[in-house]
This record gives structure tokens, C-alpha cells and sequence, in this order.
């Protein structure tokens, strides 16, 4: 799909209301993004309920943190979210948790209307991703990243993923 024959797109902060969407969207976000790094089994016990009321929590956090979700003609589609680092002496002080968009959106110019929504331009930051996620990579790269040489295996849905860290 191109970014011309994109229906009404809006990418706003997230409110308390889409939290069982959000939960929905990220569960099928997970599944399209994780399904060759993970396990079928670790993956079925993905609760979009349980997701949900993650959200919940998530969009009720201070002023430091930007969470949004983009919609297409009113339904989400992906979202973002950052904040304040997490890590241990971490390499900036704003941290890309996540962004994330469904699959039949890649390539239309959301995730970047996303990104924007979460990192100001310029901004320094960081993020964590999978070793064996290049689309995501490539992504981060035209974003000014650059892979500083660090890895984490990060627990993931009780199994393990090897991620690598990108810094602007």
C-alpha cells in the first residue's frame, strides 16, 4: 500500500479507552514481529486480555513518558512508546521501548509518524532490539541509530531473545 492511498490516519497519545484494543493490536503485533525467533507455544499463551491491562497502566504513567497509537480510519494499528532509561548507566536518557505496527501498515509511512510521536528529532536516545530483526534495523538506522556494540538475552514470554542496542 502506498503512502498516497493511505485512508484518514491519525497518531495521537494513547487514552485509558484503548487499552483492550492496544491489548488486540499488540498481541498480533508480537506474533507477526516474534514468530521465527519464538516459540508457537510461547506465543499461544499471548493474552491480549493480559496485554490490555498492561495498557492500562501504561497510559496512566507521568508526563515524561510518550505513549501513542496510530489509527486508520479510527481502528489502531501500531504504537510507540518511550521514557525515561531503565538500564544501568545507559547511553542516553530517553529510552525507545517499543514501537510497533501491524504488518499490513509496514511501508506507509506510520511507524515513522510513530517514531516521531515518541523520540523528538535530534533527541539522543536508545533502544533495544532483536539481533535477528532487520527490518526493524534498517528502520533505526535512517533514524540516525547506530549499533554501539552491546547485547542483552532478554527474557521473552519465558523463553529468550538475543537483542542488540542501537544509540543516537
Amino acid at each position: 500500500m502506498s503512502a498516497e492511498a493511505l485512508p484518514a490516519v491519525t497518531v495521537r497519545p494513547v487514552r485509558d479507552v484503548d487499552a483492550e484494543a492496544l491489548g488486540r493490536v499488540h498481541a498480533q503485533c508480537w506474533h507477526e514481529t516474534y514468530d521465527h525467533l519464538i516459540s508457537k507455544a510461547a506465543l499461544e499463551a499471548v493474552s491480549p486480555k493480559r496485554l490490555a491491562e498492561l495498557w492500562t497502566h501504561w497510559a496512566a504513567q507521568g508526563e515524561e513518558y510518550r505513549m501513542s497509537a496510530a489509527l486508520v480510519d479510527g481502528e489502531i494499528v501500531g504504537f510507540v512508546g518511550s521514557g525515561p532509561a531503565r538500564d544501568e548507566n545507559p547511553p542516553a536518557e530517553r529510552e525507545l521501548y517499543f514501537i510497533y505496527l501491524l504488518d499490513a501498515w509496514h511501508g506507509t509511512g506510520i511507524g515513522q509518524r510513530l517514531f516521531d510521536a515518541a523520540v523528538a528529532k535530534d533527541e539522543s536516545c536508545y533502544l533495544w532490539v532483536a539481533e535477528d530483526n532487520p527490518r526493524a534495523h534498517r528502520f533505526y538506522v535512517r533514524n540516525g541509530f547506530a549499533l554501539d556494540g552491546a547485547l542483552q538475552q532478554e527474557p521473552f514470554l519465558g523463553e529468550t531473545i538475543e537483542e542488540v542496542r542501537f544509540v543516537r
